[in-house]
């Protein structure tokens, strides 16, 4: 699977500056962190809801574009998948392979702030 992630961060890298006319990619890329973050949080419950419905083949397709989106994100933001790949190695030596992390023993563990993707107009109700 690595391989996989691997190949398709380098084709995300390679139409990173590319024509966004042509390019679904270098177009999501230049919508900005608000716009990819919210695409990887679609896909990601589109996956939950093709889960909860027992649709298996939906919940791969759906899976292929989650980590698709989730790649475009790190590219954004500068992470390489080695990164993540070295933090996964780092938890199973502490915790086994299985297992996630507790909130209480990752540095800097404070709530982060929650922020909107996308600026919304606030209505007051009647």
């Amino acid at each position: 699977m690595t391989d996989s992630v691997a190949r398709l961060y380098n084709a995300v890298i390679a139409v990173r500056g590319t024509d966004p006319t042509k390019s679904r990619t270098a177009r999501l890329l230049r919508s900005g962190r608000a716009k990819m973050a919210k695409k990887l949080a679609e896909e990601a419950v589109e996956v939950v809801i093709d889960a909860m419905h027992g649709q298996t083949e939906a919940v791969v397709r759906e899976s292929a574009d989650l980590l698709y989106n989730l790649v475009v994100l790190w590219v954004h933001a500068g992470v390489h998948p080695d990164d993540v790949w070295a933090e996964m190695r780092r938890r199973e030596q502490m915790f086994g392979i299985a297992e996630k992390v507790p909130k209480d023993l990752v540095q800097g563990a404070s709530r982060r702030k929650v922020v909107a993707l996308e600026p919304r107009r606030v209505r007051k109700r009647r």
